[in-house]
């Protein structure tokens, strides 16, 4: 395990090394691709049709000659209530400019009376998807990664440690590969479900108003990890004020003790929910020591060959 405990002044040596500018980002009125339904014909577990009973995708493509291969599916965050704009497109943005396919993930919601585990579902057949259309797109199907943030970093490490290798003899050819992801990047995720470090919105929306100690115990993710967790970069901040760093501190220990290979930062400052950490809605200003976190795992990526 990797721990750094940042104070410093943001590390652009990072950044150069990896050839990656994160103080410029990102034109949030940039063309946005166009969402196109997760399920092909009826949606398992549907409470209805509209918009909010209808998972998407938005496929995000690297630049001619830029792709390397590598791709990951993005979940913002939002409690499980809604989805953080700031955490969707701009971060896909950042990813192709690393030469990586993003493909963001907007998944059903506790707001629309959604429970698990309708979330998990929705995000391991993204994956799935990712990983049968990999020709098609260009993308290597041993390097599909999965990103989140807040209750959607909850959401990433769940699918992360609850995943399956598929059904060989399912009618859906993509239900017949593997929803695992190849990596796992956990943004001041929800990790447990359980007091005193949960974040209490994300677990009403997900489970509802009394879970039983069992569904607590299963969606507590730092106690779901194994040798076959993927492995993981987290980022958090020490006083983040909404979802306590323990829960990242819980997942990387647990990815410790069984041999996951992990990455930690924990900033010493810092609010819930600054996105990329530079020019996000609740800092002021770019030039936020958070803003190192995009250079960090890009070089993690790198290292790990994740990135080529």
């Amino acid at each position: 395990m990797y721990l750094s405990y940042t104070t410093l002044a943001p590390l652009t040596f990072v950044a150069a090394f990896v050839g990656l500018a994160t103080a410029h980002l990102l034109n949030p009125q940039a063309d946005r691709p166009t969402p196109f339904p997760l399920y092909t014909k009826k949606v398992p577990g549907a409470r209805g049709t509209g918009p909010a009973d209808t998972p998407t995708l938005s496929l995000y493509l690297p630049a001619d000659g830029k792709a390397n291969g590598a791709a990951i599916v993005v979940c913002p965050g939002g409690g499980y209530g809604g989805l953080a704009e700031h955490e969707g497109h701009p971060i896909a943005q950042w990813l192709n400019s690393l030469g990586v396919t993003a493909v963001v993930l907007k998944y059903r919601l506790g707001s629309a009376g959604y429970r698990h585990p309708i979330e998990l579902s929705d995000a391991a057949r993204a994956i799935r998807t990712v990983r049968t259309r990999a020709a098609e797109w260009k993308v290597d199907p041993n390097r599909i990664g999965i990103l989140g943030f807040s209750a959607g970093g909850h959401l990433a490490s769940t699918a992360a440690t609850h995943f399956d290798d598929g059904s060989p003899s399912a009618p859906d050819p993509i239900d017949r590969v593997s929803s695992r992801p190849d990596a796992a990047i956990l943004v001041y995720p929800v990790i447990t479900m359980a007091d005193p470090y949960t974040h209490r919105g994300s677990r009403q929306n997900l489970l509802g108003d009394n879970p039983s100690k069992e569904l607590i115990e299963l969606l507590s993710n730092e106690k779901q990890v194994t040798s076959k967790t993927p492995p993981c970069f987290l980022v958090h901040t020490a006083d983040d004020a909404a979802v306590p760093v323990e829960n990242s501190l819980l997942f990387a220990m647990a990815c410790r003790k069984v041999g996951v290979p992990v990455e930690l930062h924990v900033f010493e400052h810092g609010p819930h929910g600054f996105g990329l950490g530079s020019n996000s809605p609740v800092l002021n200003g770019p030039n936020s020591v958070l803003s190192a976190w995009p250079g960090l795992c890009a070089a993690w990526m790198k290292a790990r060959g994740f990135i080529k």
